[in-house]
């Protein structure tokens, strides 16, 4: 092995993105973000691109044509190393998305209603949610700014069914000030990762709207939260998901999910408070599914990347699944 670490085989076998195997015919030199057929690619022939989900491997044959393999590093071992792998940066991701909506609706406030707090009541309460949310003042301030930019349109709310791996039913939240851009980014998505966009109402009807309260498991007792959260108007609570060979560390980045009408939300909020627990509340309301379906370990992954590619999309805020 050579200090580049490079790897010589003969006739190997290279898995692509969904486990197809495909036979190197030729000697090769291989190693991360670079495989050559007869020699290593040059610094400028290099292309690589590391994400927790793949990884880019360039080819290039001995003729100068150039082509690429997609795959993606075993990361995900099963049902529970899946589950724990994507957590915190699932969390990461949410409260990004929550931010970028809420700029979104300041924008939309603005072209509507103008700057003046006095006189648009409509962003002077979506200034007081960014406040309880925990908002970075600088991301209200520059959406503020942005919406006077010449050319820059209004938000639109949209909503993308889709069909994923094993039965699952997928729902797609969208924000957006270019439709056609939203629909055909979605779209291209979804058929890159394997899934099928459906028709709408097909899958609308297996979740329900409600207003919902984070609470870390680590912050709260659970028998203790029950009893709060139903003495003050909450319809239920909702554990996380615990697999038999979940060890105690790996609860840290689970949530509770304290479910409530928009009648009692309020309500809710301020007994924790006076309780000393700490939650994150959501911005308006979550799908929540009316029943959830179980899959294999192949299909947990498969729509793991899937909604991990919607979630990618900057007009995307949020991202719903029945998947257990």
């Amino acid at each position: 092995m050579s200090s580049s670490s490079a790897v010589r085989a003969f006739g190997a076998v290279v898995r692509l993105a969904h486990g197809v195997p495909f036979k190197l015919p030729m000697p090769f030199s291989l190693q991360r973000g670079t495989a050559s057929f007869g020699r290593i690619l040059s610094s400028s022939a290099v292309m690589s691109r590391n994400t927790w989900r793949d990884s880019l491997y360039a080819v290039r044959f001995d003729g100068g044509n150039a082509r690429k393999i997609w795959t993606f590093s075993p990361v995900c071992m099963g049902r529970r190393s899946c589950k724990i792998a994507g957590r915190k940066d699932a969390q990461n991701a949410k409260k990004a998305k929550l931010f970028s909506k809420i700029g979104k609706e300041v924008v939309s406030a603005v072209k509507k209603g103008g700057p003046n707090l006095t006189s648009n009541t409509a962003l002077a309460a979506i200034l007081e949610k960014a406040k309880e949310l925990d908002v970075p003042k600088e991301i209200l301030e520059r959406n503020i700014k942005r919406a006077s930019v010449k050319g820059q349109e209004s938000y639109i709310e949209k909503i993308y069914e889709v069909y994923g791996f094993g039965g699952v039913s997928i729902v797609v939240e969208v924000s957006t000030d270019k439709v056609n851009r939203s629909v055909a980014a979605v779209r291209e998505v979804v058929r890159d990762y394997g899934g099928k966009m459906a028709d709408p109402g097909s899958v609308m009807f297996k979740f329900r709207r409600a207003r919902v309260v984070n609470i870390k498991v680590t912050d709260a007792d659970k028998d203790e939260l029950l009893t709060i959260a139903l003495d003050a108007g909450a319809e239920d609570v909702i554990e996380p998901a615990i697999y038999e060979d979940d060890a105690d560390k790996d609860t840290l980045e689970s949530y509770y999910k304290v479910v409530s009408s928009p009648e009692n939300y309020s309500a809710i909020l301020s007994k924790l408070r006076e309780e000393g627990i700490a939650f994150e509340p959501d911005n308006g309301s979550e799908l929540l599914p009316i029943t959830t379906i179980e899959v294999d370990d192949e299909a947990m992954d498969l729509n793991k990347e899937l909604m991990s590619g919607l979630l990618d999309l900057d007009d995307v805020d949020a991202v719903y699944t029945d998947q257990k």
